[in-house]
């Protein structure tokens, strides 16, 4: 979320009037702000040049710039917060790109409810997202963040949306936080500096040792990290839990605490909430020919390493030892992958590709690949595909050569 970091010096004490910023989303905030965020929220940015001019003449020119923008970014967090939440809320540039969608959050929180927890402190808070959440699942929230833009942003997305009273937004910074009087703790560490993403754990805004230390210290936590971490990163006192939304995964947490299993590993997929989950990683799974249908398996399952789980399920085996393709026999129906029945398996040949789709009349071809340079694109490009017919090409590696899958969607 938009965060600073943590443990650095920051104009908390400083007044909304010393800061150009806090001064302009004070002015979103006064009637006439509101009336131009009303009037924007249907606003095409192609025309915003237009627009800003008209508004000018009756608004100052502060104003209408601030609104533009906040105008913009609501547009943007549409995706993640829906239009009835998006257009009532407010947001930073930051805060947008790094907010928890409203699916993933809500997930969370039901989480914390069902592990018994009535308050939680939110760490590293940003625009409120998480405490939202939370909040409507009935959880009392101490929202913390040390950017005083920031906490002001959440606080009037608290209100907003008539949650004020669950949440208590303070502008502090983390570390000093005394945790001991909620039931549990949620760190969401900032993870992007002014070079972008920040990929080493101990330079997350807090560090990661820092914010499992805090964890542990809990009766219950969880803790946001980027869903990239070395498993070897992750210690044994926490239960890993992958999440996708739509085929996308989006974040990993780490659970600590009573009614957690520690060491396990977890993939959840949204909007089901279908869950597959493993004490431990499995042994390496065989490897072996193409069968007649091949299975791709959600990302969260394979960020979590529960592709061996599958495999044994259905007794199949991966095309390749470095590729999470699985195939098998006989048709095998889950939640958690995506089942292709195969028609063709060919060496990688771009001409004779192009052949056998003309032969067929593939008018549509999905691409999909995994251990493959070619880019999709390029590939339907190159194909000058033509007809009523529809199929689907993996790019991969079977036991070690570049080959071509052809097939469709089972069901």
């Amino acid at each position: 979320m938009d965060r600073v970091n943590a443990t650095t010096p920051s104009a908390s004490s400083a007044s909304s009037a010393d800061d150009p910023a806090r001064a302009a989303f004070a002015a979103l905030r006064t009637p006439e702000g509101q009336q131009l965020l009303a009037e924007l929220r249907d606003h095409d940015p192609a025309d915003e040049l237009a627009t800003a001019t008209r508004l000018r003449r009756a608004h100052p020119a502060e104003l209408v710039s601030a609104a533009l923008g906040q105008a913009r970014l609501r547009q943007r967090a549409v995706a993640k917060f829906g239009a009835e939440d998006a257009y009532r809320m407010y947001f930073t540039p930051n805060g947008v790109e790094q907010a928890t969608r409203t699916s993933v959050a809500a997930h969370r929180a039901a989480r914390f409810v069902g592990l018994g927890v009535r308050s939680v402190a939110d760490l590293c808070c940003g625009i409120g997202g998480d405490a939202i959440a939370l909040a409507r699942a009935g959880i009392s929230v101490l929202a913390v963040d040390r950017d005083p833009l920031t906490t002001e942003v959440a606080r009037a997305n608290a209100e907003a949306l008539g949650l004020g009273e669950l949440i208590e937004v303070r502008c502090a910074d983390v570390t000093e936080i005394d945790t001991a009087p909620y039931d549990a703790v949620f760190v969401d560490p900032a993870r992007r500096g002014g070079r972008g993403r920040i990929f080493d754990p101990e330079a997350y805004s807090p560090p990661l040792s820092w914010a499992t230390a805090a964890a542990l210290k809990a009766p219950r936590a969880a803790l946001k990290i980027a869903p990239g971490i070395p498993h070897e990163a992750i210690g044994p006192e926490a239960e890993a839990e992958w999440i996708s939304d739509g085929g996308d995964v989006k974040e990993a947490v780490l659970w600590y605490g009573e009614g957690i299993a520690p060491g396990s590993f977890r993939a959840t997929l949204l909007p089901s909430g279908a869950t597959l989950s493993a004490p431990a990683p499995l042994p390496a799974p065989p490897v072996g020919p193409v069968g007649r249908y091949l299975y791709e398996p959600d990302g969260a399952v394979i960020r979590a390493h529960l592709v061996a789980d599958l495999v044994e399920r259905c007794g199949g085996r991966l095309v390749d030892e470095t590729i999470a393709y699985i195939t098998s026999d006989e048709p095998f129906s889950s939640p958690y992958v995506a089942g292709y029945r195969i028609t063709d398996e060919l060496p990688f040949n771009m001409k004779r590709l192009k052949a056998l789709l003309r032969e067929r009349q593939v008018g549509v071809l999905t691409v999909k690949k995994r251990g493959s340079a070619v880019e999709p694109e390029e590939l339907r490009r190159r194909m000058k595909l033509s007809g009523p017919n529809a199929a689907t090409v993996f790019l991969t590696r079977v036991a070690g050569a570049p080959t071509m899958l052809i097939g469709h969607p089972l069901g």
